[in-house]
């Protein structure tokens, strides 16, 4: 039985249109880390890319101090944040570049403590070149003493696919979405050949596959971004949806 506490997130993919987003649930005790693989998963992120989640504690401390007392004013210390990093050389290069930061391990920090009020935000940074954003938002933290433990994490509902790698980002993706809508010229071409396929559907989501992907592949993200293990053929296929 999930006997911890349960958060639900409302997650969207910054700044594209259509929007693309998911609403699901976690237990409180996973790493910031897993957060973060469940997210990728959410949004066909294929973890060949750093990470990061980054938590504005001051602008959220400031909102719940706005909520509480709408005449609240003080925006002191809105621009301090929490970056939650998976250990990597260039941990240390946004420490020293960006003023009111702070890092941290996201493999060794609990959600819990890292956010822990209904109404607060975090970001899932991916791919720093590319430069994803996906925006999350805790609804609401709950128990639930009837709902078995391995039906989390789960999806409740979400529209849109998701990204694609390597894309070039949002720019990227919005001019990849007008090619296939098209479906002629030298860039549908392109693109087709790039992707390996004739159509792509940017409004796609099946909430079931969605589910049955987050029961088996945060673990696998999980050993490619702390254990360093190259993934095997199956976790491969798996990924890549070669199970139908």
């Amino acid at each position: 039985m999930a006997s911890r506490p349960i958060y639900q997130f409302h997650a969207e993919l910054d700044h594209f249109t259509p929007t693309i987003w998911r609403r699901f649930q976690v237990v409180d005790n996973i790493t910031v880390a897993r957060l973060g693989y469940i997210v990728q998963v959410l949004f066909e992120m294929t973890a060949s890319h750093l990470m990061a989640i980054e938590v504005p504690s001051g602008r959220n401390t400031y909102m719940q101090s706005r909520r509480r007392n709408p005449f609240a004013a003080n925006a002191t210390g809105q621009n301090n944040f929490w970056r939650y990093e998976i250990p990597d050389d260039i941990q240390d290069m946004y420490f020293e570049i960006t003023p009111g930061l702070h890092v941290a391990d996201a493999t060794k920090t609990r959600l819990c403590k890292a956010v822990n009020k209904p109404g607060t935000t975090m970001a899932l940074n991916y791919d720093f070149g590319d430069d994803w954003w996906v925006t999350l938002t805790l609804e609401k933290i709950f128990t639930d003493a009837d709902l078995p433990g391995n039906e989390l994490p789960r999806v409740l509902e979400g529209e849109g696919f998701g990204i694609v790698e390597d894309v070039g980002g949002i720019p990227g993706l919005a001019e990849l979405v007008e090619a296939f809508n098209q479906k002629k010229g030298k860039e549908y071409k392109r693109l087709s050949a790039w992707l390996g396929t004739d159509s792509f559907d940017i409004t796609a989501f099946d909430i079931d596959d969605m589910n049955f992907r987050l029961k088996k592949i945060p673990r696998i993200y999980k050993q490619s971004y702390e254990d360093r293990l190259i993934p095997t053929q199956s976790s491969i296929d798996l990924i890549e949806r070669n199970y139908r």
